[in-house]
């Protein structure tokens, strides 16, 4: 059966987003995805919290028809790195590589988000040749240029590589925008994740103007974010 998801958003936890984890929740489900990871920066504040609610099952199953994937965005000494499927202790200034096999031994994988996006510490190409990547985020809504987006696509072909399309929201109102889909044999995280690395249908949707204007004045004051999500 075919399940979209937003693999790449943000919530409260992150100090420079603004939507809480049932928001985003919210929003992801009013789009009709049937899933989403939560990757706040060098935390994993929301996947407790989540899990506390009710919202995120131990055995990886999904909870009322919608399944949350736990995951992190870490601030590596290279730029960051998507790290999906497990839970991490803060790894913010480690290698890409470091991080990388430490998330392959507790059995997640990683995607390279916005790697071209030279304002935003993607990674670069010369450190991505060393990682084992499930896929890379070929589509970011939300990249400072759309040619970077062009160009992580070709990175992708050069090296076989799934592509993603994520929406890197930091509002509820941007979660979902767009989307990757996957046929699954059932909606669980490990049957996502065995996916993934096989590639899925992208649904590729930029930021609006206004939503544009929202994240980057969630970047500049992020101080006034009164969550206790601080790590970016």
């Amino acid at each position: 059966m075919l399940h979209s998801f937003d693999l790449h958003l943000h919530t409260h936890y992150s100090a420079d987003a603004c939507g809480s984890p049932e928001a985003m929740i919210d929003a992801a489900k009013q789009r009709g995805l049937s899933g989403i990871a939560v990757t706040d920066h060098n935390t994993c504040a929301a996947v407790e919290h989540l899990k506390g609610a009710g919202l995120i099952r131990e055995d990886g199953a999904a909870v009322d028809g919608f399944l949350i994937i736990p995951g992190v965005e870490v601030s590596t000494a290279d730029g960051h790195l998507l790290c999906l499927g497990i839970t991490l202790p803060n790894m913010k200034g480690a290698s890409a590589l470091e991080v990388a096999n430490t998330v392959k031994d507790r059995g997640g994988i990683c995607i390279a988000p916005h790697p071209y996006d030279s304002f935003r510490a993607g990674i670069r190409e010369k450190i991505l040749d060393q990682l084992d990547l499930a896929a890379l985020e070929t589509f970011n809504a939300a990249v400072t240029l759309r040619g970077f987006n062009a160009k992580a696509s070709a990175y992708a072909s050069r090296r076989g590589l799934a592509g993603t399309a994520a929406s890197d929201a930091h509002h509820a109102s941007a979660a979902g925008i767009c989307s990757t889909s996957y046929d699954l044999p059932e909606l669980t995280v490990a049957a996502l994740l065995d996916a993934i690395p096989r590639g899925g249908d992208r649904n590729e949707n930029y930021l609006s103007f206004s939503e544009g204007m929202k994240k980057n004045f969630g970047n500049w004051f992020r101080i006034l974010n009164p969550s206790p999500g601080r790590s970016i």
